[in-house]
């Protein structure tokens, strides 16, 4: 059954008039406070989802739930972020489907985990790995790590054929480094592709694309394990 009102202990996304936005978790007495004001978290529990609330400082605030999206740019990072704009590129070029079993090599912050998580369903697992304490059923395997060229020998002996290996690497050097390992150890299809978006602003007459854009955040790089490569001597 999905909530309509706002309950104890539920994660709310504030947004000021200037588009500011703050994740809260609503406790028994706590109080939200900012530049702007404050309001008791009490004031909020109960009311529908979307309720205004206006602030000691006489100023207005939309709450609502926040989506994935949200907790992914809002959340504590303690590493490099994954953007909501690759996730949804990792999930459909990996191919994660409900029920999969995916091996994530470098947690982070959590974000690829979360939208992991909910593209393999009841039924899925994640495996996920990180040196940091902070932070196999052999099918798909997820890398976020910054020289994955590393790991390529022992994953192409544990994935399965036709399995697919993905990696979210920052900077096109390390993709070079990584694509030249892949074709030493019976990967083919090898693919690297990049997510650009950039917002639009609409108001009345006005329609103009933002100044400002999310555009490179890191490559995105897909191989499939393939059986040995057979040799073209004697074909046409």
């Amino acid at each position: 059954m999905v909530e309509t009102v706002f309950n104890q202990g539920d994660h709310v996304l504030i947004v000021d008039r200037r588009g500011r936005r703050y994740l809260i978790r609503l406790v028994d007495a706590g109080v939200f406070e900012s530049h702007i004001g404050s309001f008791d978290h009490n004031d909020l529990i109960g009311l529908p989802i979307g309720s205004w609330m206006t602030t000691s400082k006489n100023h207005y605030l939309l709450a609502v739930k926040p989506t994935m999206a949200d907790f992914t740019v809002e959340m504590p990072r303690i590493a490099t972020v994954v953007y909501p704009k690759d996730l949804g590129a990792i999930i459909i070029q990996g191919d994660i489907f409900p029920g999969a079993r995916v091996l994530e090599a470098g947690s982070g912050s959590g974000a690829l985990t979360i939208a992991l998580l909910r593209a393999v369903g009841d039924k899925g697992h994640i495996y996920s790995y990180d040196v940091r304490e902070d932070m196999l059923e052999r099918t798909r395997i997820v890398l976020d790590l910054p020289e994955p060229w590393d790991a390529v020998r022992k994953l192409s002996e544990i994935l399965v054929p036709g399995g697919i290996l993905l990696s979210f690497l920052p900077t096109v050097l390390q993709v070079h480094d990584l694509v030249d390992e892949l074709r030493k150890h019976r990967f083919e299809m090898i693919e690297t592709i990049e997510v650009l978006t950039r917002d639009w602003e609409i108001r009345g007459r006005t329609i103009r694309p933002n100044h400002r854009m999310v555009a490179h955040t890191g490559f995105i790089t897909t191989a499939r394990m393939c059986s040995q490569r057979m040799s073209s001597q004697g074909t046409t």
